[in-house]
Order: C-alpha cells, then structure tokens, then sequence
C-alpha cells in the first residue's frame, strides 16, 4: 500500500520528512500485526530523469535479457558522471536461478517445498564468523559463501536420511536463465526516423526494417541543484565514448529517447534570441520615431536595468530560467516607456527654446515626473497579486512577480537620472536650431489629439458619456470570457516535442492481451508524419516525468498496463504544434480502443504549468452501511454525467474490475489429523 503525503509548498523538505517520520513512529502501537515494515520515502523534481537510452538490437537473436545485462554493465559507467542522481533500467528480464521441482521424486523421499526453501535459504548465506590469531597474525574467519553458480545451488543438500545425502539436483531441474517475462518493451520508427537522435549518428534503413524491436532503457537524473543542460552533455559524451569501446556490440544501437538538457538549453536559447530580437526591434523603432542619438539615449535603459534586475535576482535566489527570461521580455516593452516620456520631453523644451538647455533639461523632467511615477507604479501594482498566489503556481509565478516590478522601479530610476543626463549632453546641441521657436500648436499630433478631445469634455454630459462608453467597453471586453467567445485559460499550450500514450485494460487481462493493444498503437504510430520513434512499455510504467511524478504512474505495475511514449520532430520541422497532433490522432486512438473491449487509452500531453492528478475529480462517499457495490453503482452514475459534458474527453476510475478467482478451503482438521500443516498444502 502506498499512503501520499504533501506538505504546503516552500515547506522544508528535512523537516517535513522528518515530521511524518515522527508521525508514523507515534503511531507504531496501532500497526496491525501484518505490518512488518515501511519507508519513507520523498519523490520529487530531481527523480525525473533528465536522460533516456534505449538499447535495442538488429540481431533477432539477441532478446531483452542480453539487452539488459548490457545495460546494466553501461549503467555502472555512466553512474560515474559527476553530478548524475538516481539511475535505473527499465524493461527486460534480469537473470535468475529457476528451480523446477519434481512432484513424484520429492514424495518418494518425503520432502515438500518448505523444506526446499528452508534448505536453500540456509546454504545461501555469508556470514562473519569471527577471527582467531595464528603465528602471530589474526585471521578473519566467514562461513558460507553465497552461491556464485546453478552448480552450486544443484549441491544443496536438502537430507540425509540414513547417512545417505538427498541433493536438490536429485529432484528438481536448476536452470540459470533469464526470468519469465513481467513486461515487454519495445521500440519503433516513424515516417520521420531518419531525425530520431541516436549516439552513433542517423539511422539507416537497414537499422529499421519497418518493424519494433525489443529494448531496455537507462534513466539518467541529476542531483539537486546542478544544470541539466551540463549533466544531459556529459551523459551523452560518457554513451559516445563507451560506444566506441568493445563493450557494446556493433549490432546494439542506443536511441536518445530523452534530453531534458537539450530541450531546456533550447527554450532558454529561443528566450535570449527573443530577448535580443525585442530590444533591437526597440531600438529601430525609436531611431525611425526620434532619430539615431534619441534612440541610442533610450537603449541605455534596457542593459542597466535588466543587469541591475539580474543582480537583485541572484542575492534574493533567484535563478536565469525560462519564467525568468519571459518576465524579462513582458517588461521589456514597459521599462523603456519612462525614457521615452523624458527624452521626447526634454527634445520639446529644446525645441520651444524658452530657457538655456541645463534649465529646460530640468523643468523637462520635472513636468512629467508625477505622471510617469503614476504609470510606474500602476503598472507595478497589476503584478503584485502574483504574490500571493498560493500552490504549485506560487513558485512559478515568483520570478515574474518579483522581475517586473523590480525593473519598472529600476527604470523609473534610470529615466529620472541616466536619461536626463545622457540627453542634455548628445541633444543640447538641438537648442536654437531653426529659425523660429517650435509652434506645439501647428503640429499634426497636437491637432488630431486637440480636436477628437475638445468635443467630449465641452459638457458634462459628454464627459459622463465617454466615461460610461469606456465602462461599457471594460464590462464588454471581460464578458467576451464569460459567454466562451473567447478561451480563458492560464497558460497556452506548449509546443512539446513528446507524448505520451496511458494503457489501462482490466484487472486480470493478460500481459500478452496488453502487449498487443500497445503493438497496434505502435502499428498507428509508424504511419503518423512527425513522428520520430516511439517506445512501448507493457506490464511497467514507463521513466515518468513531471507530470507522470505527479499523477503516480511511475507506481503502475501489472500486466493490464502500459505506457507508450513517443517523440516527435522538432518544432522547427513540423507545421503542427504538439497539442494540434494530441488532437489530429484522437480519433484514431478511439478506434484502437473500440476493437479492444474493456481498455482505456488516453493521450497525455504535458502541460504548459504545474500538472494535476486530474482536470476533473469527484471522489464518492457512502454511509457507513453501504455496500462497496452500491458506491460504485453511483460512481458509475456519475461517470455517466461527465460523459455528458462538453469538452471532456477522457473518463475513468479506480473501481477494480470483477476477474476469476479460486479460493482453496483447506479442512484444518484433517490436516491436523493427517499431521499435514496448512503452510505445506
């Protein structure tokens, strides 16, 4: 069983772990006797890995058990990579020791499987028996040792009735082996596969042959607080170099499922470019508008400030990230609005050449000083509320809240310093230029600004009219999102270049039942345009990431589910987002899942902000006296509702399917009478 316990978040981890330790510990006397152990243990951001490989093989010879004590082998190097955290493989059988008993040979001799086990778990074992001193040295003394080889478990002695040994080779078969098959994952090619990343260069098409191949993946995460982008390089440059070693068979090749670093490193990348097209788009502008030397006094705002913003983030934690570089860009537009407002006001004073250039520099300023501090902080005050939001959303809303305001305020002083300074030494050469004073009232501007104002504020009357048109354009501009005209939503979607695919098909459906629905989403997915290749995972969750954290299904276990993750081209490459594509293949998907009775297949997209366990939950509860059978009557109930609701797509629970079951009434007293425990029947 598996109980979740989330704490508020900013909490600390240490202490909340320790805290639901001391909880659990206080409440020790109330375990039931069954209970024989727990642990707790935090799952969180840095357990998603950053990295996936898939070893996969052109040999139809070499199976998921080779596969897999290969990976295990590439696992212990790339652990080796600094600053690398939890790593597994997923997929694949592990190597065991089978004992196969023979019935009629354990009769004759009178042994039962306990017996079996009691004697194999007392010969496997180790342990330090001390030490003794001779000629003058101590020696270490071990019993045992463990078994190192199916030879050694076949000479397990189990009896020796009448001096006369009974090995375990004597009835059973040992075979050293792979173990049965639990799971079964696979990987397939798309239409677009020569773009799919593999560490050893472009796939060809004898490497894909249109059809799936086994595999097993190593998930690779990082530690706390290092940079993905320099973790994910190093993983990948430790895979090319052990490629290169004869550790890896030419016929194996290793697909990058997953690279978390490349995909940060390029949203981080994309930022800056737009971060750099913004202010040279910017500065064009105003050299177009006011003139080259105006333009250049503006463009002074945006390298002081955004440098002075980035230093107040770094003393008050905070780092260079996506939500960091957007809320650089949203202020972008406004921290140049205060310079603006003084150069072109000080260029007018120039121009009316009433007093001499230091003086009109100074009453310049003074004049728009009150308006502008007014807008400043009008505009600081509409991102204040991001404070206070509360959640997930709370640490991801934070670099804005805290960006924006910081560099309106940096800005206001920029152009209130800099900016008048800056402007009175490259324009003060602007004053008694002309032949006459500049005339505001025969500008273009003043005129077409004097003559739509004039008429509405000659009566009150006009005045209240124009003040109601422009409460009735508010209202109305806000109802567009209450009738649905227009979408209202937090965060737009996000071009993603993975999805993922979840499986469920009944409780007691086989592992080979599964298998197939994943091998005819697979069958679809090679004939989807942008897809590069895809990996299915049946009877095993699939490396989750941090929508799969949150919603629990790196927990899902069990031969009706399955988990198929596919990647796409790049965004670059293709003309759909990802969500156009979740969308485009809907259809198709339903199709799968109608020629598959009782299974439920749903896309799953990652969302754009924190993810949810659901979009939509109803938990239902009954009194005390009802039946399980009836809670589920009304679950179903309510399923029904939602099936008939506008814009939900997918709809399932968490009610147990009916399957077969025998139960094994043993007669107690005659096996008491018979000398026969219920253990051994």
């Amino acid at each position: 069983a598996v109980v979740t316990v989330r704490f508020f978040v900013g909490q600390d981890r240490e202490r909340s772990l320790v805290k639901t330790w001391n909880k659990i510990m206080a409440n020790r006397d109330t375990m039931p006797p069954g209970v024989t152990g727990w642990t707790v243990k935090p799952i969180e951001i840095d357990d998603v890995p950053i990295v996936l490989l898939s070893f996969w093989s052109r040999d139809p010879d070499y199976r998921e058990g080779d596969l897999r004590r290969l990976a295990e082998e590439v696992l212990e190097k790339l652990r080796r990579v600094p600053d690398t955290g939890k790593a597994w493989i997923v997929g694949g059988q592990p190597r065991k020791v089978t004992v196969y008993l023979d019935p009629q040979r354990m009769a004759s001799r009178g042994l039962t499987p306990l017996d079996v086990v009691r004697a194999l778990r007392g010969a496997n074992v180790n342990i330090p028996a001390g030490a003794f001193n001779r000629a003058g040295e101590e020696v270490l003394l071990d019993a045992g040792p463990f078994f190192h080889s199916a030879e050694d478990v076949k000479g397990v002695v189990l009896g020796a009735p009448g001096g006369r040994p009974i090995y375990l080779r004597d009835v059973a078969r040992v075979e050293d082996r792979y173990g049965e098959a639990e799971s079964y994952t696979r990987i397939g090619f798309g239409p677009a596969a020569d773009r799919s990343l593999t560490v050893q260069g472009p796939l060809g098409e004898t490497d894909l042959g249109g059809t799936e191949h086994p595999q097993v993946t190593i998930a690779v995460a990082k530690r706390k607080g290092t940079n993905a982008v320099w973790i994910a390089e190093k993983v990948l440059h430790e895979m090319e170099a052990l490629r290169e070693t004869p550790l890896i068979p030419d016929h194996v090749r290793v697909t990058v499922a997953r690279d978390y670093g490349e995909t940060a490193n390029h949203k981080v990348n994309e930022l800056v470019t737009h971060l750099l097209f913004a202010i040279a788009t910017i500065i064009v502008l105003l050299a177009i508008a006011l003139g080259p030397r105006e333009s250049f006094i503006v463009a002074l705002a945006v390298p002081m400030t955004l440098a002075v913003t980035l230093l107040l983030g770094l003393i008050f934690g905070y780092t260079i990230n996506r939500v960091t570089l957007f809320a650089l860009i949203l202020s972008l537009g406004l921290l140049v609005d205060d310079p603006i407002v003084d150069v072109e006001n000080i260029f007018r004073h120039f121009r009316l050449r009433r007093e001499p250039p230091l003086q009109a520099t100074l009453t310049a300023v003074e004049e728009v000083r009150p308006p502008t501090i007014l807008a400043t902080f009008t505009v600081i005050v509409s991102f204040l509320p991001l404070f206070f939001i509360t959640g997930l959303m709370g640490p991801y809303m934070a670099p804005m809240a805290f960006n924006v305001p910081v560099a309106m305020i940096l800005s206001l002083v920029v152009a209130f310093t800099v900016t008048p300074w800056a402007t009175y030494h490259l324009l003060k050469g602007e004053h008694g230029k002309g032949e006459e004073a500049f005339d505001l009232h025969k500008s273009l501007v003043y005129r077409a600004y004097r003559g739509t104002m004039v008429p509405l504020l000659k009566s009150r009357g006009r005045i209240y009219l124009m003040l109601l048109g422009i409460l009735l354009a508010l209202v109305g501009s806000g109802g567009l999102a209450l009738i649905g005209a227009v979408p209202l939503k937090m965060l737009p979607f996000d071009n993603k270049n993975e999805l993922q695919i979840v499986v469920d098909m009944p409780e007691g459906t086989t592992l080979e039942k599964t298998d197939a629905v994943c091998r005819d989403i697979g069958a679809y997915l090679s004939t989807v345009a942008e897809v590069t290749d895809y990996q299915s995972y049946a009877g095993i969750a699939s490396p989750m990431d941090l929508n799969g954290m949150v919603r629990h299904y790196y927990l899902r276990r069990g031969a009706n589910v399955a988990d198929v993750r596919f990647n796409l081209l790049p965004k670059t490459k293709r003309y759909h987002q990802s969500h156009q594509i979740a969308l485009r293949i809907r259809d198709d998907i339903d199709k799968i899942a109608a020629s598959h009775p009782g299974s439920s297949i749903k896309i799953v997209e990652s969302p754009p902000g924190p993810p949810v366990l659901s979009t939509l939950v109803a938990e239902v509860y009954g009194p005390v006296e009802a039946s399980y059978e009836e809670v589920i009557a009304v679950a179903d109930a309510v399923k029904k509702v939602f099936g008939t609701i506008d814009g939900v797509a997918d709809i399932d629970d968490y009610v147990e399917a009916p399957r077969p079951k025998i139960t094994f009434h043993i007669d107690r007293e005659k096996a008491a009478l018979h000398g026969v425990p219920a253990v051994a029947i």
